[in-house]
């Protein structure tokens, strides 16, 4: 679920974030990006196809 605190500036996120490894950066930034599908899908922002193309998408192109 998408909260503030998943786009917070806060230096102690900031912090946080700097410390991550790539693969951990890329990990936390799919799991917004579901988050935001998922929000997007349950509001009927958009449909389900549009939602699992997107999903498919998105892990397609996040693969290292």
């Amino acid at each position: 679920m998408i909260t503030d605190n998943n786009f917070t500036d806060e230096p102690q996120a900031l912090s946080a974030w700097r410390r991550m490894s790539y693969e951990e950066k890329n990990r936390e930034l799919l799991e917004r990006q579901v988050a935001l599908l998922d929000l997007f899908l349950s509001k009927h922002a958009i449909d389900r196809t549009q939602y699992e193309k997107s999903l498919h998408d998105l892990k397609d192109k996040m693969k290292p």
